[in-house]
């Protein structure tokens, strides 16, 4: 799964505040918006409009990832990680986390999940705790996260989600990769970046009222 930062910004506004905020979840339209343009845990700082995130909402409901009840001002968001992939409260707080902040020690990822609901209550009890979590779900068949070493200065690894193109370029951590990053999926074929642009394409002329785009025919028809 491949998913655009737009995308994983959204998915991961939806974890947090289904986790840390439970009274006013499911999110409005407009209370997804702000989720996602909030300036305090978020890295880096967006200002994305309500037409991006629909945009950005489709996608990651059309990847079975979420569901939208309700229509157009009144509409309602939430991620169904739990029924899609099985993830439990822990996984999901720590990916929420990777997904608005980036690649992440287990003591970073501690300290900046004290609020998310947990099997534990609130939060976890020791980075050890999150360490096993983690290395869990990179061992499955097709992984959520992987160990991308240690950055420049740092004395722990860092932990990243394989949701979307937030993983750094090996080049740029200042050690040798490991083999958690050696297996990481390639990125996405040329074919399936035209299907992702016709998709996006598709939801901004529905939103817009313009008649639908015939797509290219194949080379060679």
């Amino acid at each position: 799964m491949e998913l655009t930062v737009e995308e994983v910004r959204v998915l991961g506004c939806l974890i947090e505040k289904g986790a840390t905020t439970p009274d006013h979840y499911p999110l409005s339209t407009n209370a997804l918006v702000n989720a996602c343009n909030q300036k305090s845990n978020r890295e880096p700082v967006v200002e994305y409009s309500e037409q991006q995130t629909v945009a950005a909402m489709v996608v990651v409901r059309q990847n079975g990832l979420a569901r939208t009840n309700g229509s157009g001002r009144s509409d309602k968001h939430r991620h169904i990680l739990s029924d899609a992939l099985g993830l439990d409260l822990d996984q999901q707080a720590l990916l929420a986390v990777m997904m608005l902040r980036g690649p992440q020690s287990s003591g970073e990822l501690k300290t900046r999940t004290d609020r998310y609901a947990t099997s534990q209550g609130a939060g976890f009890e020791s980075p050890d705790d999150i360490e096993a979590v983690l290395r869990a779900m990179a061992e499955k068949a097709d992984p959520y996260v992987a160990n991308i070493g240690r950055g420049s200065g740092q004395s722990q690894d860092r932990w990243a989600h394989l949701f979307g193109e937030t993983v750094p370029d090996v080049n740029d951590l200042g050690t040798s990769p490991t083999p958690a990053m050696l297996a990481m999926p390639a990125g996405p074929s040329l074919a399936q970046r035209v299907e992702d642009l016709e998709i996006r394409l598709a939801v901004l002329e529905e939103a817009l009222g313009m008649p639908a785009t015939t797509p290219y025919p194949p080379a060679g028809d």
